[in-house]
């Protein structure tokens, strides 16, 4: 089979498939054709070398997949032609991923499900729902009526999160460092759009004097205590991303977080994001209920350096998926 798989760090251009074997069906595991698969700043992280130790090389990247079980070990409870989708779980990073014509994915880090949107559309969902929903469901326990302020808001899972956040029945709030994106933001459902600013939280309070009721913190440590004075009394905070490339804030004290405010964070879990929810969110965008943010869409493992260009300058808002 075709596959992208990098023994070292190397640069954009280096992205070339090449021939390697089909992996071989174990117990546990199913044999995926892959159909398209979403591209993502950690794949780029990995390819530079930059990565966690949780990643090594040789490795084909890709994290995240749609396709078809093409052979499953016996007794599978998957069946050979149906349709799946996989994220996380090591995938591309402790073991081989999605940049390839087939992978080998554990049976409990594949999603069953039914749908005819078309590939392209279906290999930009896996892991921007997966996180964006957790977020939300798991981190932030948002409910029908409160209000949600998206921190970071133009990122893909920034306008995942405010189009989810529509349909759990929360009033969206979501912020943009440049003025040209607001519209994509108002496009996705998002109820007040902010321009990331000095003038901000004085914006934030016109609309919200009481506060909001929960914040998803994508922009990361150099947002994350201005978000919490944003609370109101008893609200939460959910940190998951850092699009600023601050994770870790030096000298943290406990007693920073206000007094009745809550800080939880969300590192995304595959167990998180159910069949019955995967393929309920699917029917919803079928019918166009909720809207997916795609950047382009490409086509075959060689235009994967390309995906990896336009991804890095910055110019696009969505996500950059391959389809094979």
């Amino acid at each position: 089979m075709k596959a992208i798989k990098l023994d070292n760090p190397c640069r954009v251009e280096e992205l070339r498939p090449i021939e390697v074997p089909v992996p071989q069906i174990k117990q546990g595991y199913a044999l995926v054709k892959v159909k398209a698969f979403g591209v993502n700043e950690s794949e780029v992280t990995s390819r530079k070398g930059e990565s966690d130790s949780d990643f090594s090389f040789p490795r084909i990247l890709g994290i995240e997949g749609v396709g078809v079980i093409e052979e499953v070990a016996q007794d599978s409870q998957l069946a050979v032609g149906q349709q799946v989708a996989t994220m996380m779980g090591g995938l591309g990073r402790s073991t081989d991923g999605s940049y390839a014509e087939y992978m080998l994915v554990k049976e409990e880090h594949l999603i069953p499900f039914e749908s005819s949107l078309d590939w392209g559309i279906l290999g930009a969902i896996p892991e921007m729902l997966q996180t964006a929903y957790g977020s939300l469901t798991q981190g932030l326990q948002l409910g029908k009526g409160e209000s949600l302020l998206v921190r970071g808001g133009s990122s893909t899972v920034g306008l995942m999160a405010i189009a989810l956040g529509k349909d759990l029945g929360a009033t969206v709030f979501a912020t943009s460092r440049q003025e040209n994106k607001l519209e994509t933001l108002t496009h996705f459902g998002c109820d007040s759009p902010l321009l990331d600013d000095e003038n901000l939280e004085q914006e934030l309070l016109k609309i919200a004097p009481q506060g909001v009721d929960k914040v998803l913190e994508l922009v990361g440590m150099t947002t994350l205590f201005q978000d919490m004075a944003f609370l109101k009394k008893g609200g939460y905070l959910c940190f998951t991303g850092a699009l600023s490339g601050r994770w870790i804030a030096e000298q943290f004290s406990p007693f920073s977080i206000p007094k009745g405010k809550y800080l939880t964070s969300y590192a995304g879990d595959i167990h998180d994001l159910s069949a019955q929810v995967l393929n309920t969110m699917l029917a919803a965008v079928a019918k166009g209920d909720i809207k997916i943010p795609i950047a382009q869409i490409y086509h075959g493992l060689e235009s994967v350096a390309q995906a990896h260009k336009n991804l890095e300058s910055g110019q696009f808002i969505g996500k950059h998926v391959v389809i094979i």
